[in-house]
């Protein structure tokens, strides 16, 4: 599937995808039952009404009396207030359905959002998902709701005003009877071909949208690089382009409207000829021609819906089967039953049955690629890591530092090899009991919508105030709290954004501290945070590091002097191990990438092996 077509479609219908999606509406089958037999009952009103008109011509108007006028009056009365009681509860039920499935099939992407894994998150936009939870589900509950009612209706109405019309009068059914079929087909044909010509102004103006957006964000960009010329010519293109598009759909609507009532205007100028002509050679009764004009006129409405419907219906076979295929997606890393039985799901953990954990680490021959890739990223990696201890990953981007940290993380799971956490495959315990006891800070810190006190809480919903408040004063991060006006409720708004990056990052520290994980994960935690706030939290992490596993990955190789092992990454293997100390006085890799940093921060100082040795004897 190519997340990124936004307009995909598809030309006929897939029964079974609609047998599932029909699978999800059990719930509501009662609902959906009800309304397709008043859909029904109101279809036989509609089509009977045009017969009382017929029968007060032919018991009032023609004879020129009134004998019998009040129960003609009560009979009719009780059929009009029948079919407005019908309305009013087929509506409620309507909008009921509607509501409530669409709640259900956001609540069902919801959730399976939330049990997908990392790998789902990195190779689909974000946009694709938003598009999937709100508009989907949005067009799909109400085409089920509103669209199936009124093909139901449609077809029940025009089958009845088929059958009317053959008994009054075949000899003028047949004229109409043709007609039908070819307003239908014409229908169907314009439609089409209005839904494809409205699909690419949509597609245009996406683009434009697009284009709104970067010019705003880039803004300052297109200025500096002087780009307001060429911004300029490719909107004009863009929106030239819209303008044409639009102009098609518009022509074809201008057709097909004048068209369609070509037709109903031809069916009621035969009635009238032929009916008139019966009624005057006194073989037809006025009252019947009355019931035809009517029918002749309304019959075409609805068999203008059912084509619409059916396009539409067509055409909302892509959204069914992209919400399907969300719904059916399968994460790549799943607990076995086994597991599940054992310790629950993330939606209903059995937390009784989670042990504690200490933190000793074993990757065992250890291997992973990516889904659909055949170059190893990690190969044959082996690591043992005691309980309390600092383990730091230093290597080139691209050389598998993230890669031992999620697979630890069990964000993804080894292709080859195992990894034991206290001694046990952690695939033999869950997912939840694993994540619930890790602390993890990443690189690009983000925050949610809500006070400082909120996202710091995030790490413990239980946690008290005072608790959240020692959690950012041992990061500092009760500095940020203290510049605003209101304190640790100032709201950071969405992402974060009304702070700033090293702001978030400290937020997000104590977040993590607060969670009081056995296992630590700080990914390039302090590269974000400037060098004097990056002193002040140094003393903090080490003091909370202290008793427990931790693995950092840094680029600053300042921060991890005092880890118990350093591993050289390059090519997802393992270069060079050992402390700080030891890795310098091997002088490898890691010695020529910690003195080359220690030269580059030092521009005033001329920079020689001598300092190298001296760098290594103080550490």
């Amino acid at each position: 599937m190519n997340y990124f077509d936004e307009e995909a479609h598809v030309d006929h219908i897939n029964w079974s995808s609609w047998k599932k999606m029909f699978a999800l509406m059990a719930p509501y089958r009662k609902h959906l039952t009800g309304v397709a037999l008043l859909m029904l009952v109101s279809a036989a009103v509609d089509v009977a009404l045009p017969l009382f008109q017929s029968a007060a011509i032919r018991l009032f108007i023609t004879p020129n009396t009134t004998e019998g006028l009040l129960r003609f009056f009560l009979m009719m009365s009780a059929v009009v207030l029948l079919q407005a009681i019908i309305c009013v509860i087929f509506s409620r039920m309507a909008y009921f359905i509607e509501l409530s499935f669409g709640r259900d099939l956001k609540r069902l992407t919801f959730e399976r959002l939330q049990q997908l894994s990392f790998s789902y998150y990195n190779k689909t936009p974000v946009g694709y998902m938003l598009a999937r939870v709100m508009s989907d589900t949005n067009r799909i509950s109400l085409m089920v709701a509103w669209g199936l009612i009124d093909f139901l209706w449609s077809f029940s109405y025009v089958a009845g005003v088929f059958a009317a019309m053959l008994v009054l009068s075949p000899r003028l059914a047949l004229p109409i009877l043709c007609i039908v079929p070819v307003v239908a087909g014409m229908t169907l044909w314009f439609q089409n071909r209005i839904l494809e010509a409205n699909r690419r102004v949509r597609r245009s103006n996406s683009r434009i949208t697009g284009a709104f957006n970067e010019g705003i964000t880039g803004a300052k960009t297109s200025k500096t690089l002087r780009m307001e010329q060429r911004n300029d010519r490719d909107f004009e293109t863009l929106t030239a382009r819209m303008y044409e598009r639009s102009r098609v759909s518009a022509r074809l609507s201008a057709i097909f409207a004048p068209l369609v009532l070509f037709c109903g205007s031809t069916a009621t100028a035969i009635v009238l000829w032929r009916g008139g002509a019966l009624v005057m050679d006194q073989m037809m009764d006025f009252a019947v021609l009355s019931a035809f004009i009517v029918y002749s006129i309304s019959i075409f409405e609805p068999v203008q819906s059912i084509a619409r419907l059916f396009s539409e219906f067509v055409a909302m076979q892509a959204n069914i089967e992209r919400v399907e295929g969300l719904l059916e997606a399968e994460p790549d890393v799943r607990d076995s039953d086994e597991v599940v039985a054992r310790y629950g799901d993330c939606f209903s953990p059995k937390l009784e049955n989670f042990e504690p954990i200490k933190g000793d680490i074993v990757f065992e021959d250890v291997s992973f690629t990516y889904g659909g890739e055949h170059e190893m990223v990690l190969e044959q990696f082996n690591l043992t890591v005691p309980a309390g201890s600092m383990v730091a990953l230093v290597g080139e981007t691209g050389a598998g530092k993230s890669t031992i940290v999620n697979l630890l993380c069990r964000f993804f799971e080894p292709t080859k090899g195992r990894i034991l956490i206290d001694g046990r495959d952690y695939r033999e315990r869950s997912q939840l009991w694993l994540h619930s006891n890790l602390g993890y800070v990443l690189q690009s810190p983000h925050l949610f919508s809500g006070s400082i006190a909120d996202n710091i809480r995030y790490g413990r919903l239980e946690a008290t105030d005072e608790e959240v408040r020692e959690a950012a004063r041992l990061v500092h991060a009760d500095r940020i709290a203290a510049s605003q006006p209101e304190g640790y409720d100032f709201n950071v708004g969405e992402g974060g954004d009304r702070l700033s990056t090293g702001e978030k990052q400290l937020i997000s520290f104590a977040r993590a501290i607060l969670a009081d994980p056995a296992i630590f994960v700080l990914d390039e935690a302090t590269s974000s945070i400037d060098t004097e706030t990056e002193q002040l939290i140094q003393e903090a992490i080490e003091t909370l590091l202290h008793g427990r596993t931790s693995f950092i990955i840094a680029h600053r190789l300042s921060t991890i002097r005092r880890a118990d092992i350093i591993l050289v990454i390059s090519g997802g293997r393992v270069i060079e191990m050992g402390s700080h100390r030891e890795l310098i006085e091997k002088r490898g890799h890691y010695y020529h990438l910690y003195t080359r940093q220690y030269s580059d921060s030092q521009t005033d100082q001329v920079f020689s092996s001598g300092d190298a040795q001296k760098i290594a004897a103080e550490n």
